[in-house]
């Protein structure tokens, strides 16, 4: 099959709402599957699972659940617009919505994807509306062979990969940091302190899709149905701690963000305060002697010295002794 033009990785030309579909063979590999014979489709062998990638758009797929003996309430969260990341446990199925970074064209990375998913250990649907890079990281690995042997190993598959590109997500947010803090704030802080805000608001924005991911990794753990196996349990363990840390990190992020956008505008001040001081040292200097050049040069009669022709260098040598005693007096003031 094709690749899909816009999608990422590994996302192919849909079949229906169906962007792929593998039943994988419980040794690590699988073969394709469309949607015409995954609307049948039954286990054919011990340990085979279907998987199947949806767009959840289609307006087949709420009969089609219906169908799988999903009930409403589910069915209408699997295909509605609800992002916020939650899990729980429904009989013998899990569900779950979980949202992954955001890599496609023109958006930002704290923008994430929501992609929702159900599974009763022998089908595993994920349903998204834009294009998410995990699934197909997941699925390159099948198909080379080397991929998840059962629902629950599909399902931590899927769950790393999203953390893995979040815990990138925030090294590159952090390097971006460390190359605001190398930089000049003199050359345009302007444009520094808005890059700083942007970084501000994309961590703001990670933890608050984060810290529900977190709630929902918990709720997984906790209370996933049978075939979700012990091994399946520790590395959902795992990936909850590698997600708190990355929240731990986000956190400093952003401190450090807000630490860089003080220094910056306390220098921005310092260098307005220098400013001022050097033009109000400058008044001070001149105020005296402006008002002595002033009062002798009104235009009345009885100005002294105006008839004598050494009145100017007089008035100068006044005007250079003014200034000699304001400097002597500005430096015991340590205004120099």
């Amino acid at each position: 099959m094709q690749q899909r033009a816009g999608e990422t990785d590994q996302d192919e030309t849909p079949d229906g709402p169906v962007l792929f579909g593998r039943v994988l063979d419980g040794r690590g590999g699988a073969r394709p599957i469309g949607w015409a014979e995954a609307r049948e489709w039954r286990p054919a062998a011990p340990g085979e699972v279907l998987w199947l990638h949806l767009c959840r758009n289609d307006p087949v797929l709420p009969g089609w659940l219906d169908s799988l003996g999903v009930p409403e309430p589910t069915a209408e969260l699997l295909v509605g617009a609800a992002t916020r990341p939650r899990a729980f446990r429904e009989g013998n199925a899990l569900v779950a919505t979980l949202r992954g970074i955001n890599f496609n064209p023109g958006a930002e990375p704290e923008d994430m994807v929501a992609m929702h998913l159900w599974s009763d250990g022998a089908r595993l649907l994920t349903l998204r509306r834009l294009p998410l890079r995990s699934p197909g990281e997941v699925l390159t690995a099948i198909d080379a062979g080397a991929g998840p042997r059962d629902a629950g190993s599909l399902i931590t598959a899927l769950l790393e990969s999203m953390i893995a590109q979040m815990g990138r997500s925030i090294v590159d947010m952090n390097d971006e940091i460390d190359r605001m803090e190398e930089a000049d704030p003199d050359t345009d802080t302007a444009a520094l302190l808005d890059k700083i805000a942007m970084t501000r608001r994309n961590c703001l924005a990670l933890k608050r899709h984060m810290a529900p991911q977190h709630d929902a990794l918990e709720a997984i753990a906790h209370d996933a149905p049978g075939w979700f196996e012990d091994h399946d349990r520790r590395e959902i363990r795992e990936s909850i701690d590698r997600l708190r840390r990355y929240l731990d990190d986000i956190d400093i992020s952003k401190e450090s963000a807000l630490v860089l956008q003080d220094d910056i505008r306390a220098r921005a001040v310092a260098r307005s305060g220098r400013t001022n001081f050097l033009l109000t040292v400058l008044a001070s200097v001149f105020l005296p002697l402006t008002f002595l050049t002033g009062l002798l040069g009104i235009n009345v009669g009885g100005i002294p010295g105006a008839e004598d022709p050494d009145a100017f260098w007089i008035v100068c040598l006044i005007c250079a002794g003014v200034f000699a005693v304001q400097m002597v007096l500005f430096w015991r003031w340590k205004w120099l």
